[in-house]
């Protein structure tokens, strides 16, 4: 999968406390049809076997939708699944370590709230950011809230690609069109919803109109 050609539009980042449907698989699977362009799988709270079973059952279908699979936090299973990426936080292993043991092919991606985080990430290797959160949101009650002028001060200062998370629903998409966010990372407004397929394909249209 050649980076440059990655459409970042529609990032679904997992969840299964939220989710409607009774596995990942099925959720995922849902979110692909409804056209998602790149899935997040994050598991906080299985083994690392569980884990690696699980990456390698959704790897099995994001490859069937042509879609980048990445990981979450751990380059390991990142790695032995055979994931195109893997996605680390601030208290995560640095992305420059990160890319010493990935490898140069791999897509890394780093949460970011602060202009230095973003410049320190594009240096040291990083493919893209998740910049966030733009709301307060219930899947991550201690992330920082950030606002559009430091959104558009991050995206002047790096080149790479950014996606925006943090309470991204069909309601508040609509106001990060035209600033050149390359996409939105939705949780609860997909993975949540009775009709997951309708749900992304609704945002990815929203977004891309």
């Amino acid at each position: 999968m050649e980076k440059q050609n990655i459409d970042w539009s529609l990032y679904l980042c997992t969840d299964r406390r939220l989710m409607s449907s009774s596995t990942i698989e099925e959720n995922v699977e849902c979110a692909l049809k409804g056209g998602v362009t790149a899935v997040q799988l994050r598991e906080k709270e299985c083994s690392s076997r569980e884990f690696l079973e699980l990456a390698l059952r959704v790897k099995g279908l994001t490859s069937r939708y042509g879609v980048p699979l990445i990981i979450n936090d751990r380059v390991d299973i990142a790695l032995a699944a055979g994931a195109d990426g893997v996605h680390v936080g601030q208290d995560d292993l640095p992305c420059r370590t990160v890319r010493q043991i990935a490898g140069p092919d791999m897509l890394i991606g780093v949460s970011v709230s602060a202009l230095d985080e973003a410049i320190r990430a594009e240096q040291d290797g990083a493919d893209y950011l998740g910049v966030g959160a733009m709301f307060p949101t219930g899947t991550k009650t201690d992330a920082e809230v950030i606002t559009l002028d430091l959104l558009k001060e991050i995206r002047k200062a790096v080149s790479i690609p950014i996606v925006i998370i943090g309470g991204i629903n069909m309601n508040t998409a609509p106001q990060f069109k035209g600033l050149g966010i390359d996409g939105i990372a939705v949780v609860s407004a997909i993975v949540a919803q009775p009709d997951v397929e309708a749900a992304a394909r609704g945002l990815l249209e929203l977004w891309k109109a």
